[in-house]
Protein backbone atom coordinates (compact mmCIF):
# COMPACT_ATOMS: atom_id res chain seq x y z
CA UNK A 1 0.00 0.00 0.00
CA UNK A 2 3.25 2.62 0.14
CA UNK A 3 6.28 1.56 -2.46
CA UNK A 4 8.23 4.17 -3.99
CA UNK A 5 9.81 3.62 -7.79
CA UNK A 6 13.05 5.36 -9.17
CA UNK A 7 10.68 8.54 -10.07
CA UNK A 8 11.07 9.01 -6.25
CA UNK A 9 14.29 10.96 -5.91
CA UNK A 10 15.61 8.32 -3.11
CA UNK A 11 14.24 5.30 -4.14
CA UNK A 12 16.28 2.78 -5.60
CA UNK A 13 13.57 1.01 -7.42
CA UNK A 14 13.65 0.94 -11.56
CA UNK A 15 10.12 1.46 -12.06
CA UNK A 16 10.46 -1.16 -14.77
CA UNK A 17 11.67 -3.89 -12.14
CA UNK A 18 8.58 -3.19 -9.81
CA UNK A 19 6.54 -5.84 -11.07
CA UNK A 20 9.13 -8.45 -11.19
CA UNK A 21 10.25 -7.56 -7.83
CA UNK A 22 6.86 -8.05 -6.73
CA UNK A 23 6.28 -11.44 -8.27
CA UNK A 24 9.24 -12.38 -6.30
CA UNK A 25 7.56 -12.04 -3.38
CA UNK A 26 4.31 -12.73 -3.89
CA UNK A 27 2.17 -9.74 -4.42
CA UNK A 28 -0.16 -9.37 -7.18
CA UNK A 29 -0.95 -5.95 -6.77
CA UNK A 30 0.56 -2.54 -5.53
CA UNK A 31 0.36 0.84 -4.93
CA UNK A 32 2.60 3.23 -6.31
CA UNK A 33 3.01 6.33 -4.07
CA UNK A 34 6.00 8.27 -5.13
CA UNK A 35 7.03 11.60 -3.93
CA UNK A 36 4.64 14.45 -5.70
CA UNK A 37 4.78 12.70 -9.04
CA UNK A 38 2.30 10.13 -10.39
CA UNK A 39 4.04 9.36 -14.36
CA UNK A 40 6.04 5.90 -12.76
CA UNK A 41 2.58 4.55 -11.74
CA UNK A 42 0.49 5.63 -14.72
CA UNK A 43 3.33 4.14 -17.13
CA UNK A 44 3.02 1.23 -14.68
CA UNK A 45 -0.43 1.20 -15.17
CA UNK A 46 -0.72 1.12 -18.96
CA UNK A 47 1.48 -1.96 -18.07
CA UNK A 48 -0.57 -3.97 -15.84
CA UNK A 49 -3.80 -2.05 -14.88
CA UNK A 50 -5.33 -4.81 -12.55
CA UNK A 51 -1.75 -4.57 -10.06
CA UNK A 52 -1.48 -1.44 -10.16
CA UNK A 53 -2.35 1.19 -7.84
CA UNK A 54 -2.17 4.78 -8.85
CA UNK A 55 -0.57 6.93 -5.96
CA UNK A 56 1.06 9.72 -4.75
CA UNK A 57 2.75 10.87 -1.24
CA UNK A 58 1.96 14.61 -1.57
CA UNK A 59 4.23 17.13 0.56
CA UNK A 60 1.65 19.68 1.69
CA UNK A 61 2.49 22.67 4.30
CA UNK A 62 1.63 21.16 6.85
CA UNK A 63 3.13 17.41 6.01
CA UNK A 64 2.60 14.53 4.01
CA UNK A 65 -0.49 12.65 2.88
CA UNK A 66 -1.20 10.26 0.38
CA UNK A 67 -3.70 9.78 -2.39
CA UNK A 68 -4.85 6.20 -3.55
CA UNK A 69 -6.55 5.87 -7.01
CA UNK A 70 -5.94 8.98 -8.07
CA UNK A 71 -5.27 9.70 -11.51
CA UNK A 72 -4.22 13.35 -12.06
CA UNK A 73 -1.32 14.81 -10.95
CA UNK A 74 -1.26 16.89 -7.18
CA UNK A 75 1.05 19.30 -7.09
CA UNK A 76 2.86 19.56 -4.09
CA UNK A 77 2.84 22.80 -1.28
CA UNK A 78 -1.13 22.97 -1.06
CA UNK A 79 -2.54 22.81 2.45
CA UNK A 80 -3.89 19.41 3.82
CA UNK A 81 -7.32 20.77 3.09
CA UNK A 82 -6.89 21.63 -0.38
CA UNK A 83 -4.36 18.49 -1.08
CA UNK A 84 -7.09 16.20 0.33
CA UNK A 85 -10.19 18.27 -1.87
CA UNK A 86 -8.05 17.48 -4.80
CA UNK A 87 -7.76 13.81 -3.78
CA UNK A 88 -12.00 13.66 -3.42
CA UNK A 89 -11.97 15.62 -6.59
CA UNK A 90 -10.83 12.21 -8.45
CA UNK A 91 -12.77 10.02 -6.66
CA UNK A 92 -9.64 8.87 -4.54
CA UNK A 93 -8.82 7.55 -1.01
CA UNK A 94 -6.84 9.82 1.74
CA UNK A 95 -4.29 7.97 3.26
CA UNK A 96 -2.13 9.49 6.18
CA UNK A 97 1.65 8.04 5.90
CA UNK A 98 3.44 7.05 9.43
CA UNK A 99 1.49 10.02 11.32
CA UNK A 100 3.65 9.49 14.79
CA UNK A 101 7.51 9.04 13.20
CA UNK A 102 9.14 11.73 14.80
CA UNK A 103 12.41 11.19 13.29
CA UNK A 104 10.84 11.86 9.62
CA UNK A 105 10.66 15.88 9.03
CA UNK A 106 7.96 15.22 6.76
CA UNK A 107 5.48 13.17 8.96
CA UNK A 108 2.00 15.53 9.09
CA UNK A 109 1.43 18.30 11.87
CA UNK A 110 -1.21 16.71 14.36
CA UNK A 111 -3.14 19.91 14.56
CA UNK A 112 -3.49 19.13 10.07
CA UNK A 113 -4.32 15.64 10.73
CA UNK A 114 -7.00 16.40 13.15
CA UNK A 115 -8.65 18.70 11.18
CA UNK A 116 -8.29 16.74 7.85
CA UNK A 117 -9.16 13.57 10.44
CA UNK A 118 -12.87 13.46 8.44
CA UNK A 119 -12.03 13.67 5.49
CA UNK A 120 -9.32 10.60 5.84
CA UNK A 121 -10.28 6.95 4.81
CA UNK A 122 -7.00 5.00 5.80
CA UNK A 123 -4.64 5.41 8.47
CA UNK A 124 -1.26 3.18 8.07
CA UNK A 125 -1.07 1.62 11.15
CA UNK A 126 1.96 -0.55 10.43
CA UNK A 127 4.96 1.32 8.58
CA UNK A 128 7.97 -0.98 8.00
CA UNK A 129 10.46 1.60 8.43
CA UNK A 130 9.47 3.53 11.14
CA UNK A 131 12.89 3.42 13.56
CA UNK A 132 10.43 3.23 16.68
CA UNK A 133 7.33 0.43 17.58
CA UNK A 134 5.75 3.31 19.46
CA UNK A 135 4.96 5.49 15.97
CA UNK A 136 3.32 2.63 14.97
CA UNK A 137 1.23 1.86 18.04
CA UNK A 138 0.01 5.43 18.61
CA UNK A 139 -0.98 5.26 14.91
CA UNK A 140 -3.05 2.42 15.49
CA UNK A 141 -4.60 3.59 19.10
CA UNK A 142 -5.86 6.48 16.76
CA UNK A 143 -7.38 4.23 14.34
CA UNK A 144 -9.06 2.38 17.07
CA UNK A 145 -10.45 5.66 18.59
CA UNK A 146 -11.55 7.36 15.84
CA UNK A 147 -12.83 3.72 14.31
CA UNK A 148 -10.36 4.04 10.86
CA UNK A 149 -9.86 1.82 8.29
CA UNK A 150 -6.55 0.83 9.04
CA UNK A 151 -3.63 0.59 6.57
CA UNK A 152 -0.14 -1.54 6.57
CA UNK A 153 3.22 0.09 4.04
CA UNK A 154 6.50 -1.27 3.71
CA UNK A 155 7.31 1.91 2.30
CA UNK A 156 9.87 0.49 0.09
CA UNK A 157 12.30 2.03 -1.49
CA UNK A 158 14.58 -1.05 -2.24
CA UNK A 159 13.51 -3.82 -3.78
CA UNK A 160 14.81 -5.92 -0.50
CA UNK A 161 11.77 -3.56 1.30
CA UNK A 162 8.93 -4.49 -1.48
CA UNK A 163 6.90 -7.08 0.90
CA UNK A 164 7.90 -6.27 4.47
CA UNK A 165 4.32 -4.81 5.00
CA UNK A 166 1.56 -6.41 3.08
CA UNK A 167 -2.21 -6.95 3.51
CA UNK A 168 -4.15 -10.47 2.08
CA UNK A 169 -7.36 -8.87 0.85
CA UNK A 170 -10.35 -10.07 -1.23
CA UNK A 171 -10.19 -8.62 -4.94
CA UNK A 172 -11.66 -5.16 -5.65
CA UNK A 173 -12.41 -3.49 -9.06
CA UNK A 174 -12.63 0.37 -7.61
CA UNK A 175 -11.52 3.05 -4.80
CA UNK A 176 -15.03 1.80 -3.10
CA UNK A 177 -14.93 -2.04 -3.28
CA UNK A 178 -11.20 -1.34 -1.92
CA UNK A 179 -12.21 0.09 1.09
CA UNK A 180 -14.79 -3.08 1.86
CA UNK A 181 -12.04 -5.58 1.03
CA UNK A 182 -9.99 -3.64 3.35
CA UNK A 183 -12.22 -3.69 6.28
CA UNK A 184 -11.95 -7.60 6.07
CA UNK A 185 -8.32 -8.07 5.64
CA UNK A 186 -5.73 -9.92 7.29
CA UNK A 187 -2.45 -7.57 7.57
CA UNK A 188 1.11 -9.29 7.77
CA UNK A 189 3.27 -6.94 9.32
CA UNK A 190 7.38 -7.21 9.46
CA UNK A 191 10.47 -4.58 10.45
CA UNK A 192 13.11 -2.96 8.10
CA UNK A 193 16.59 -2.94 10.31
CA UNK A 194 17.62 -0.24 11.23
CA UNK A 195 21.14 -1.19 10.27
CA UNK A 196 19.47 -1.61 6.42
CA UNK A 197 17.99 2.07 6.76
CA UNK A 198 21.40 3.46 8.20
CA UNK A 199 23.28 2.38 5.01
CA UNK A 200 21.14 3.21 2.96
CA UNK A 201 20.97 6.86 3.94
CA UNK A 202 25.17 6.70 3.87
CA UNK A 203 24.66 5.48 -0.09
CA UNK A 204 21.75 8.37 -0.52
CA UNK A 205 24.25 10.58 0.92
CA UNK A 206 26.97 10.22 -0.79
CA UNK A 207 25.04 9.75 -4.18
CA UNK A 208 23.53 13.35 -3.27
CA UNK A 209 27.01 14.68 -2.57
CA UNK A 210 28.80 12.88 -6.08
CA UNK A 211 25.93 14.89 -7.87
CA UNK A 212 26.45 18.11 -6.54
CA UNK A 213 30.14 17.99 -7.10
CA UNK A 214 29.52 16.80 -10.77
CA UNK A 215 27.07 19.62 -11.31
CA UNK A 216 29.81 22.39 -9.57
CA UNK A 217 32.53 20.90 -12.21
CA UNK A 218 30.46 21.16 -14.92
CA UNK A 219 29.83 25.10 -13.99
CA UNK A 220 33.45 25.55 -14.02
Amino acid sequence: MHVHTSCSSDSLIPFDDLLDTCDYNGINCVAVTDHNTIKCAIKLYEIAPSRIIIGEEIRTTMGEIIGLFIKEYIPPGLSPDKTVDRIKEQGGLVYVPHPFDRLRGSVIKRQALEQILPKVDIIEAYNSRNAFSRSNNKAANLISERVILAGVGSDAHSRFEVGMAYVLMEPFTCAEDFLSSLAKAEYHTRKTPVMFNLAKKVYKTARSAKRKLSIQESNK
